[in-house]
């Protein structure tokens, strides 16, 4: 989810955590869980520091080990720890830690349901798992996690009864997506009329309730792309992946290395220049005004040497605008 959404959630937990009566009858207790949960929820995404290594160190590891197994018990002791120091163990810290491992666990989980998914599983799996189920903003858990802090806020009921009924109503939400997802994704072969048994589809939720986009990948290696809207399914492109020497050389580049290790529907396109090659792969899942902006790119020489790269989110004319930058 965004830094937003994590921000609400990681506040909405301090609200839940008053149905602990050793957190409700003491307030010092109850900021020190408020710090706790707002960190918390946000502390996986802390690897947002490794785009200073640049954008393919931050791509390739960004969700991935910060957000593993190991990595959400050592966040829980970390700011539980930091927590006992300011407040100079005195903080009972079983409860305190109890309301911080929660609040990772629910930033790691809730971030498996979009698109972009995790690495949550690692060390058993290095598989980025991603349900596609919520989209990265979702304005009905930001909205009503506003408003229950809101309530909460002007006194408007005790926060222990707000905070139950809203994660009530998020997890019949999270219920509900999910059988949507699964739902569309059965409407799609339906209303494909060239749907073969060897095609893999996917849905990818959108900002809008009844809004998915798909991406079809065919048998040959091409992806199909499009979107069901009021339950008609649209093919708006066809993309042909390269099988040009050049898309094979690019492989071995450490900044289209991490790209790849991020994204399983990449497409290569090349077109080759007086001084080499250049060499686009596209994930042809984030489809934008008629161009894929999530690229890695790689030019290269006659010799197959590199000469510049970049990897990350750019249009086209920012993109040509950076690689200039590289390569003179």
């Amino acid at each position: 989810m965004d830094t937003g959404t994590h921000l609400v959630m990681g506040i909405g937990l301090a609200g839940l955590a008053t149905v602990d009566p050793v957190v409700a009858s003491n307030p010092a207790i109850h900021m020190a869980v408020l710090i706790g949960t707002v960190v918390g929820s946000q502390a996986p995404d802390f690897d947002t520091f490794l785009r200073l290594k640049g954008n393919a160190s931050y791509i390739r590891n960004h969700r991935g080990i910060s957000h593993s197994l190991p990595a959400i018990a050592i966040w829980t002791a970390l700011i539980t720890g930091i927590l006992q120091l300011i407040y100079r163990g005195s903080l009972p810290w079983l409860h305190i830690g109890s309301w911080v491992l929660l609040a990772v666990c629910v930033h790691v989980f809730t971030d498996l349901f979009n698109a972009y998914g995790t690495q949550a599983m690692r060390p058993f799996t290095d598989k980025w798992i991603s349900w596609n189920i919520i989209h990265i903003f979702d304005p009905f858990i930001f909205a009503t996690h506003l408003i229950a802090i809101g309530l909460w806020a002007i006194g408007a009921w005790n926060p222990a009864g707000i905070f139950i009924v809203l994660y009530a109503c998020t997890a019949v939400y999270f219920i509900w997506r999910t059988i949507a997802q699964r739902a569309t994704l059965r409407s799609v072969q339906r209303l494909d009329q060239q749907h073969l048994p060897s095609d893999i589809n996917i849905v990818i939720p959108t900002i809008s309730l009844d809004g998915w986009n798909v991406v079809k990948r065919a048998a040959d290696g091409s992806f199909f792309v499009g979107d069901l809207r009021k339950g008609k399914l649209r093919w708006h492109d066809q993309v042909i992946c390269s099988d040009h020497p050049a898309v094979a050389k690019s492989r071995n580049d450490p900044a289209i290395r991490s790209f790849l290790y991020f994204t399983k529907f990449a497409c290569a396109d090349v077109k080759e220049h007086n001084w080499g090659y250049e060499v686009r792969w596209s994930d042809v899942r984030y489809r934008h005004r008629k161009q894929y902006p999530f690229v890695g790119v790689l030019l290269m020489d006659r010799d197959f040497k590199t000469v510049g790269s970049y990897v990350g989110w750019l249009s086209d004319d920012r993109l040509m605008k950076r690689l200039r930058m590289n390569t003179y």
